[in-house]
Order: structure tokens, then sequence, then C-alpha cells
């Protein structure tokens, strides 16, 4: 499939989890109000396999994953390991052509450049302050400080990195969960990878690219990445593509307060299903612990389409996992 030739009218949400595990409630509380949200708006819901890293990625996990989804009840229009749709590959791993020729794009317009600095350089250069886990890049690499002549020779013969260069701005943006978000560029992102140094394409350059040319108009996930929605705005503007509408959501977290993840067994499909758990009562537990519904009774995902509201789901970074009968 050419770039050029994505042509979708109507809207799309998706549901995009990477293949590296068994699914975990999380998971299912995100992917549930995705589902819901398209069914409410009347979007298709595409299952997108987010497999760009090989060594944890595995097909036996995307088809545990489209087992799982058909188990709760959660059908998706386009997508799967079967590549039903016309926007596909729908799995990352196979559209290395496509992300080729997006970064292309981006290189004639002079927005990007190679990068050598290994993660230990980059580190060196953080503020002491800078204790949220966030790494803001110097910009050490960029051709005006490193030498347009050294930065051609080098990236010749040395791996690299490829960079975005991003201006001193804010971009501003309406999330459906936490509101008006203004998120300065080059203070709390700097300039990001598009593609690493050992030739894996970058996330933020992958999900753009996906979400523009598969036609989606909504993107639900959770709120850890509020942030990296800065960066994809502005791929978004620089390509071209119109922008989707982000919905952020709360995550869940265990009883420490950690959020949870493929390593918590006992909140994982696999795990709940060999214990006797029904889907409904799935559903109607993360239902409830969203907002949607006021009891946590048993519900079918069809049973509860009308009830979805974005205005019910609370600004909040986390909500304690239900427990699951």
């Amino acid at each position: 499939m050419k770039v050029m030739d994505a042509d979708f009218s109507a809207g799309a949400a998706r549901f995009a989890p990477s293949p590296s595990g068994r699914m975990h409630l999380g998971n299912v509380f995100t992917a549930l109000l995705s589902w819901l949200s398209a069914r409410r708006s009347g979007r298709r819901w595409i299952l997108r396999i987010e497999d760009l890293d090989p060594q944890r990625s595995k097909a036996e996990y995307a088809l545990h994953i489209e087992d799982d989804l058909r188990w709760l009840g959660l059908d998706w229009d386009e997508g799967g390991m079967d590549d039903r749709g016309e926007a596909g590959p729908y799995s990352q791993s196979r559209r290395g052509e496509i992300y080729g020729e997006i970064l292309g794009r981006l290189e004639r317009l002079g927005v990007t450049y190679p990068c050598f600095c290994r993660r230990a350089d980059i580190m060196a250069t953080q503020a002491p302050h800078q204790t949220d886990g966030r790494i803001v890049y110097a910009g050490t690499c960029r051709p005006e400080r490193l030498g347009y002549g050294e930065s051609r020779r080098r990236a010749v013969s040395e791996p690299h990195a490829v960079r975005i260069m991003v201006p001193d701005e804010e971009i501003s943006f309406d999330d459906r969960v936490f509101g008006r978000q203004s998120v300065a560029l080059s203070g709390h992102c700097g300039d990001f990878v598009v593609r690493r140094a050992d030739g894996a394409w970058a996330y933020q350059l992958a999900v753009v690219a996906d979400d523009a040319l598969m036609g989606v108009t909504e993107v639900v996930r959770g709120c850890d990445l509020l942030l990296s929605t800065a960066q994809q705005l502005y791929l978004y503007r620089l390509l071209g593509f119109d922008a989707p509408s982000f919905a952020h959501v709360p995550l869940l977290v265990n009883a420490s307060g950690q959020r949870l993840s493929k390593r918590d067994a006992s909140a994982s499909l696999e795990s709940l299903r060999a214990r006797g758990a029904r889907p409904q009562s799935v559903v109607g537990r993360l239902a409830f612990a969203a907002g949607i519904i006021d009891r946590p009774e048993p519900v079918a995902p069809t049973d509860i389409i009308g009830e979805m509201d974005w205005n019910r789901i609370k600004p909040q970074e986390a909500i304690l996992t239900p427990e699951i009968d």
C-alpha cells in the first residue's frame, strides 16, 4: 500500500495492543472504553497489532489477544491477524515500507537529522531535578551544533538514530478526559526519535502513520501517553494529516499503587478465565470502575453502549483494579 493511496471517509477508532504477553485487566479497560465509544458514535473499530519490537512480540500472543477479545464480546471491523480490511497490513512489523515513505517526507521537509548519541551520553546531559523519568534531548547532534559537514560525514559510516527537530512552541489540544492540555515541545519533549540506531521504527512515527492512513478519528489509550500526544500532533501537522481526537484514560493499579503489567498474573485474562470468571463479570466490574454504570453487575458490552459518556470518566491517573469473581 502506498501512502498516497489512502482515502477513508468514515471515522474509526482502534485498539492497538503489543503482543508481548497475555492481556491484563488494564488492557481490557482501555479496549472496552474504546469499543463502547466507537459503537456509540458509529465509528469502525480496528484491531492493530503493534509488534515493532521483534524481541518481545510473538504471533501466539496476538492470537491470544484476539481470542480474549472474542470471549469478552468485543468484535472488530478491521484488522487482526487475518488483515481484514483495506488499510492493511494491520501488524506494524509488516508496515516498514509505509514508514519509510513517511520518513522520506519528513526528510524532504528538512526537519530530521542523524543523532549519534548513546543513551549514556543523553542521560549525562539531564538536569538533576528531572526525576520523573522523562528524558528531554538537549539537541547535541543538531547539525548547527555538530556541524553540517561533520553530521553528513558521520552519517555515512556510523550507526545513528534519526530525530525530528522541534520548535520552541507549545502544542495545545483538548483531551476528552483530562481537558485542555498545553505542552512545550522543546521543554517537555525535545527533539525526538523517529527511527532508532538499530533501524527499528520509533513508536511516534509508526502510530501517527498508522492512525492517519487507517482513518482513525478517535484515539483512546492510557494516560501515561498523554505527554506524547504533543509530539504526535506536531508530526500530524508536518505531514498534513488530520489529527484524531484523544481520550486518555486512567491506569489500573494494584493494591501497592503500581500500574498493572503483564507480569501481574492474577490480573491476566488467562488467569481469570482459568478460575472460571465470566466475561460479563469482567465487563461489568470494569464499566463500574470507569463510572459508566452505577452498579458492578454482570453485563455484556452490547448492553451498555448507550451508557457510554466521556463525561462520566473522571480525570484521574489511576484506578484500583476491581476484584473479579
